[in-house]
């Protein structure tokens, strides 16, 4: 289902620092506070809830990796496009939009109007979200899929039913926060 068109987000968001300006615990925030998986373009996107997500240094660059199963809806988004984003919300905002873009397809139903969020384009078609706290913008540099054979602990395999995660390294290009939030 086409979703809804994303407009230039408000003078709130400014670009910041990723290694200087993020705050919080990285692990606690993927764990707790999930995050957006956004690709695509500003006429043509999905979005989905991650819960398992990685940042570091890698390769010379900062980077974000993020983990989508095979049968999500953004899995076809996230492949043919250059750039996926990363946008994290305020703990008012969880439940609502987690709930939608967690549990619905983007195939059948339109996630920002039903989620009540804004798509905004950070230029280049990089979709964010206007009610969101910060957005991570990366480029995509690698993927992968996860092959069974090389889980060294068995109960990770226990989390699949054949499903297995592509994965997406990301340089992270730019970083946005919104000052309202």
């Amino acid at each position: 289902m086409k979703q809804k068109a994303a407009i230039n987000p408000s003078a709130n968001w400014q670009e910041r620092s990723i290694a200087t300006d993020f705050e919080g615990n990285i692990v606690a925030k993927i764990a707790q506070e999930w995050a957006l998986i956004t690709a695509g373009t500003s006429e043509d996107y999905n979005t989905m809830t991650a819960s398992w997500a990685l940042m570091g240094y890698l390769w010379q660059k900062e980077v974000a990796v993020c983990f989508v199963r095979p049968q999500r809806h953004t899995r076809t988004y996230a492949d043919k496009s250059d750039f996926f984003t990363i946008t994290y919300f305020d703990k008012s905002d969880k439940t609502r939009v987690h709930k939608v873009c967690g549990n619905q397809s983007g195939r059948d139903i339109d996630k920002a109007e039903l989620a009540k969020i804004t798509p905004i384009t950070f230029g280049g078609g990089i979709i964010g979200f206007e009610e969101a706290k910060e957005t991570i913008v990366c480029k995509k540099i690698y993927f992968d899929d996860f092959d069974p054979k090389h889980f060294l602990d068995g109960a990770i395999g226990e989390l699949y039913e054949g499903d297995y995660h592509r994965f997406y390294i990301g340089e992270i290009v730019k970083y946005y926060k919104n000052s309202s939030k």
